[in-house]
C-alpha cells in the first residue's frame, strides 16, 4: 500500500518557519526522524520510506500554496496512490497553537491550498491533519499572521508537537483515519 503524505507551504527563504509553512515543517522533522533527504522533483520535493510494508510519498509542493493541487494531483497519479491514502498536513487558524486534529473530509476553510486541490480533485473528501497555529491578530491582519513567524511561546512547545503530528502521520498508515482519529483528535 502507497500513501501520499503532503505538507503545505510556500517555497523560498522568505517563507521558511512561518506558520503557513507548518507543514514542511512537519514533514522535514519526519525526514529527519528518519535520515532520509528531500530530492527535487517535478511540482516539488519528494522523500521515499516504508513503514511496515506501507510505501510512504512525503511531498513539500514546489507550487506555492495557492497552486498545491497541481503537485498532489501529479503525485497521486505518479505515483497510482488512491484518494483514501492522501494525507494532507495543513496550517489551521481556528484551532490554538499547537493542537492537531486530523479530518477525513471538510470545507477549505478559507485555506487557500486545501481550496485548489479540492478544486483540482473535484473533492473535499480526502484527509487532512490540521496544525493549529492560533489567530491572535488584529482586524485585517491574517495574511501578516500567517505569513508571520512563530512566538519564542510557541517555539517552547513547537517540536513536541510536530513530533506528535508525525506520529499521528504513522498511525494514519498503519492503523487508519478512524483509528487514528479516534485516539489522538481527544488529546
Amino acid at each position: 500500500m502507497k500513501y501520499l503524505i503532503v505538507g503545505l507551504g510556500n517555497i523560498g527563504d522568505e517563507y521558511a518557519g512561518t506558520r503557513h509553512n507548518i507543514g514542511f515543517r512537519v514533514l522535514d522533522a519526519f525526514a529527519k526522524a528518519s535520515n532520509l533527504v528531500f530530492k527535487d522533483g517535478r511540482y516539488g520535493f519528494t522523500a521515499q520510506t516504508s513503514i511496515k510494508g506501507r510505501q510512504l510519498v512525503l511531498l513539500k509542493p514546489s507550487t506555492y500554496m495557492n497552486l498545491s493541487g497541481n503537485a498532489v494531483r501529479y503525485w497521486m497519479q505518479q505515483e497510482k496512490i488512491p484518494l483514501e491514502n492522501l494525507l494532507v498536513v495543513v496550517d489551521d487558524l481556528s484551532l490554538p497553537f499547537g493542537q492537531l486534529r486530523m479530518k477525513g473530509k471538510g470545507s477549505d476553510a478559507g485555506h487557500n491550498g486545501l481550496k485548489h486541490i479540492a478544486q483540482i480533485l473535484g473533492t473535499q473528501e480526502y484527509a487532512r491533519l490540521r496544525f493549529g497555529i492560533g489567530n491572535d491578530y488584529p482586524r485585517g491582519g491574517q495574511v501578516d499572521f500567517v505569513l508571520g513567524h512563530f512566538t519564542d511561546e510557541d517555539m517552547k512547545t513547537m517540536d513536541e508537537r510536530v513530533a506528535q503530528a508525525v506520529e499521528m502521520i504513522k498511525s494514519f498508515c498503519l492503523a487508519g483515519l478512524e483509528i487514528t482519529m479516534n485516539q489522538y483528535n481527544k488529546k
